[in-house]
């Protein structure tokens, strides 16, 4: 049993999982900590428990899940109830901890505090906990589909709108690999920027144009590509990574033995789990998936309440 300290106004900016705590840091813990503010707002004052319960009722309850699953974003319930400012009055003990597998019925957390204050948080607690953890399950099974490969998994950025590092965090979790978390991480040459540019070459001319006095500070680039002839120029360009996009087998496996061993390469191109053993076959570098966060089923867990005596 992992147990937490009872929470104190400190606790939002102090968890105890170090991976979410060095995954959270900067733009990363401010977007996670607007995404639960959003989240609190949308739903308003709890009215209902206001009539009901009196400030000194207090609530105990567990956080169950109901099916076999993945456990991601446990770290981000103390952080709930920091935000409403009921920290002190709350005490919260993990049973399980971001990337347990646990299975049906398993009781993952404990916490006991104001019962509308309780009430408020539960649906926002248990939103992201059924939402990261189903998308850290989705991408456990493509990683499974990769065993006995080289390839690894990697997501994209098609994400919920202000949900991006929560779901890319739950990628990490499930056994995944982050692909760029922002525009600004990597240089990236689609086909939208290769076709404006005239060619590979022109675009990357474009770039060194554009950055000639910080090209050596700037991201790495990955460039695009769509045939065997853009791989050729693309390898000419020595950029980071060489991404194969929605090419067949026979033109990634010819792709594949053009790109000397310096360069990354990636598949990329409505990928989906049943084909992930074949194309890990082939000896990618890296395979990504936009359907492990933006088609992920939502895990299942419940919270079950009990009315306590006054503290």
């Amino acid at each position: 049993m992992r147990q937490a300290p009872a929470l104190t106004n400190g606790c939002g900016e102090s968890m105890t999982d170090p991976r979410f705590e060095a995954y959270f840091t900067g733009p990363a813990r401010q977007f996670l900590v607007r995404a639960i503010d959003l989240a609190l707002e949308e739903d308003g004052d709890d009215l209902t428990s206001m009539a009901v319960f009196s400030p000194d009722d207090r609530l105990a309850a567990r956080i169950v899940a109901k099916e076999d699953t993945l456990v991601a974003g446990l770290p981000i319930l103390p952080l709930v109830v920091s935000r409403l400012g009921e920290a002190e009055r709350c005490t919260l003990s993990f049973l399980a901890a971001d990337g347990d597998r646990v299975p049906d019925r398993t009781v993952v957390a404990a916490m006991e505090g104001p019962a509308v204050t309780m009430l408020k948080a539960e649906r926002v607690m248990l939103n992201f906990l059924c939402h990261l953890s189903g998308i850290a399950n989705a991408v456990a099974r493509g990683v499974a589909a990769l065993a006995g490969t080289r390839t690894r998994l990697l997501d994209t950025r098609k994400t919920l709108p202000g949900l991006r590092y929560p779901e890319k965090y739950a990628v990490v979790v499930g056994g995944g690999v982050n692909h760029r978390r922002d525009l600004a991480e990597m240089l990236m040459f689609k086909d939208n920027h290769i076709d404006r540019a005239g060619g590979i070459p022109q675009a990357m001319a474009a770039l060194r144009k554009a950055y000639q006095n910080r090209m050596d500070s700037m991201p790495p680039v990955e460039i695009e590509c769509r045939t065997l002839a853009e791989v050729a120029q693309a390898v000419a360009e020595k950029p980071r990574r060489i991404m194969l996009d929605n090419m067949d087998h026979d033109a990634m496996r010819a792709a594949l033995s053009m790109v000397p061993a310096g360069i990354e390469t990636e598949v990329s191109g409505g990928v989906d789990v049943a084909a992930l053993a074949g194309i890990g076959a082939l000896g990618p570098d890296f395979v990504s998936v936009g359907r492990i966060t933006h088609s992920a089923k939502s895990a299942d867990f419940s919270m079950l309440l009990q009315e306590t005596a006054p503290s």
